[in-house]
């Protein structure tokens, strides 16, 4: 897993297969400016984010389009927790997401949209865990 998280976290761009042929381009769950730490360098970059079908992008400009190519992407299925993280850093308006190996921290601009992007990645979070469940459940019943 953390191998996974460190070549889909870092600042290079991810494979093409990291994001499944998601369409992050047209109508994104969430989309807005977060400052995060790089994963090697640690200085905090401004970076805009895109929430789509279960995974969070990030692009250097806001207008993206069908030819952006993501400078990271994160795959929310891979999450454990998304919290506030202002105590953690000491910095405003600061969340975090977790896997089990890897923590990574963003700074929203605002008390709303960090409980803007809390919400919304917490919930796809549950979305994923879900289907996950659900896909794993044997009916016996159904083969009579």
């Amino acid at each position: 897993m953390a191998s996974l998280w460190r070549a889909v976290m870092g600042d290079s761009p991810p494979n093409a297969d990291d994001y499944d042929g998601v369409e992050y381009w047209l109508n994104p769950e969430r989309t807005g400016w977060l400052t995060k730490q790089g994963e090697y360098i640690k200085t905090w970059r401004r970076r805009w984010f895109v929430l789509k079908q279960g995974k969070v992008f990030w692009f250097k400009e806001s207008i993206v389009t069908r030819g952006s190519r993501p400078r990271g992407v994160i795959p929310v299925a891979a999450c454990l927790t998304v919290k506030g993280a202002e105590d953690v850093i000491n910095k405003q308006f600061a969340f975090e997401l977790s896997t089990r190996s890897d923590t990574m921290y963003f700074i929203a601009d605002s008390e709303k949209e960090k409980e803007d992007w809390i919400n919304s990645i917490g919930r796809s979070i549950v979305q994923l865990s879900r289907s996950v469940t659900d896909k794993e459940i044997v009916d016996y019943d159904s083969n009579r």
